[in-house]
């Protein structure tokens, strides 16, 4: 990596170190992490955000463990519903499992060697009995026998422990009031437990780099009521395993209940966490309460965005140049597109109201985002807006995007069928193109 890219990332992963800092993340590493090569670099990745200080709650699984470990000693699994019936003979197995997995979990993030990514890290990992099960009895006459449900969290206990700078690390066994274990789903445990400490982020790990369509393309950013359609088409077929499948569920469920977003992303591409969470788009799939990005009115405090978006074209002659005490004074005029803090597009609607005219200019989107067609969203809000005011007709002037205006409806006119107070203000040198639209 050249000095120049090391420089860039780390000043475009500020912002995120400063917005993560403090957050509550729980980590769902299922089985099938576990058992790739990538699952040290996981680990390296997650003692790594706890030196940021995220608080970091971990749920593993142990499905393809335990399935191995049953098979070796020629326990058949049973299955009704979807839900693994836990008779005494396999239950025996599955903790050893799962305590064999906590135990490897716990030794990795206590490695503090030199010359690795955890030298000096010291992290205190807590395990306890923060989760209380109760089984999951008889359903249509099946006994599930030793397989149980989340009754209750800890939540005042986890708290305790991560604001104690401690990862609190748990698996799919608790314990219930009357001294019995059970075996649970770790994506209910992780669900359960995002959702009562009101965590910030949820986040689980699949084969596939995250939630693809039909072409194969990663889904960048989906709704609950999205993924629910999509989980309600996944079948034997579709080449999805358990794990995916049972997190897909667990984000929904936990979106639904308060945790605003939930992250997936490849347990097979080393760095996949990071870039996940410190990029602007990320590299997987995130299921959401509300669009990452948002379109909004413009405030003061947004005058710092919208000048580092639209100076660069200002220097080179695209854009008449703005003070900033001139935006302070037409901040209510400006609508923005903002994604992550971060202001990504903006466009300005300036009022003639004797003409029943209005301008609509300064549109601007950030070069790294102009393949989505924001430019239209913001065209299409300041026409509502004109539409509103009951004007007749929005125009705008231009220099450079003259064939993008036309592809959206606007014709060419002349200077004179300007409003009178804009054709006062027109430079004959700057020669810009006229440009008008019918409402």
């Amino acid at each position: 990596m050249r000095t120049t890219e090391l420089v860039e990332g780390f000043r475009h992963s500020a912002s995120y170190v400063n917005a993560h800092r403090g957050k509550t993340f729980v980590v769902m590493l299922g089985g099938e992490a576990l058992a790739q090569g990538q699952f040290r670099s996981i680990i390296n990745d997650i003692a790594l955000l706890h030196s940021l200080g995220i608080k970091m709650v971990l749920v593993h699984g142990a499905r393809p463990q335990i399935d191995e470990a049953l098979a070796e000693r020629a326990l058949i699994p049973e299955y009704y519903n979807g839900i693994r019936i836990t008779e005494e003979d396999a239950f025996k197995v599955i903790k050893q499992v799962v305590g064999g997995l906590q135990l490897d979990i716990t030794a990795r993030l206590s490695m503090s060697l030199s010359n690795t990514p955890m030298q000096g890290a010291h992290i205190n990992v807590v395990s306890g009995n923060f989760v209380t099960a109760q089984p999951l009895g008889v359903d249509d006459g099946v006994d599930y026998c030793l397989s149980g449900k989340v009754r209750r969290i800890d939540v005042q206990g986890l708290k305790a422990q991560l604001d104690n700078n401690g990862i609190v690390l748990l698996g799919p066994i608790a314990a219930s009031v009357t001294g019995e274990s059970f075996n649970l789903t770790a994506e209910e445990v992780a669900t359960q437990i995002a959702v009562k400490l009101k965590a910030d982020k949820m986040i689980g790990f699949s084969s596939q780099k995250g939630i693809l369509d039909s072409s194969g393309d990663v889904l960048a950013e989906l709704m609950p009521n999205e993924a629910q359609g999509i989980l309600n088409h996944i079948d034997d077929e579709t080449h999805v395993c358990v794990g995916t499948k049972a997190f897909l569920k667990a984000s929904i469920d936990a979106c639904r209940n308060g945790v605003s977003r939930c992250h997936f992303v490849s347990y097979l591409d080393d760095g996949s966490l990071l870039q996940e969470l410190f990029s602007r788009d990320g590299i997987g799939t995130q299921i959401v309460t509300e669009s990452a990005e948002r379109l909004r009115r413009a405030g003061i405090s947004d005058i710092g965005g919208i000048l580092n978006l639209i100076r660069p074209l200002e220097e080179k002659g695209f854009l008449v140049r703005r003070s900033r005490e001139q935006l302070e004074m037409e901040i209510e005029q400006f609508m923005l597109i903002e994604r992550d803090n971060l202001v990504i597009g903006c466009a300005a609607f300036y009022p003639f109201e004797e003409d029943s005219a209005g301008e609509f200019a300064c549109l601007v989107v950030h070069p790294e985002y102009r393949d989505a067609d924001r430019g239209s969203l913001l065209l299409k809000n300041i026409i509502g807006q004109a539409r509103v005011r009951g004007y007749t007709r929005l125009f705008a002037l231009t220099t450079r995007s003259i064939h993008w205006f036309l592809e959206h409806g606007f014709q060419i006119v002349e200077v004179d069928e300007l409003p009178n107070k804009k054709k006062q203000l027109y430079n004959y040198q700057r020669k810009s193109k006229i440009l008008a639209l019918e409402l």
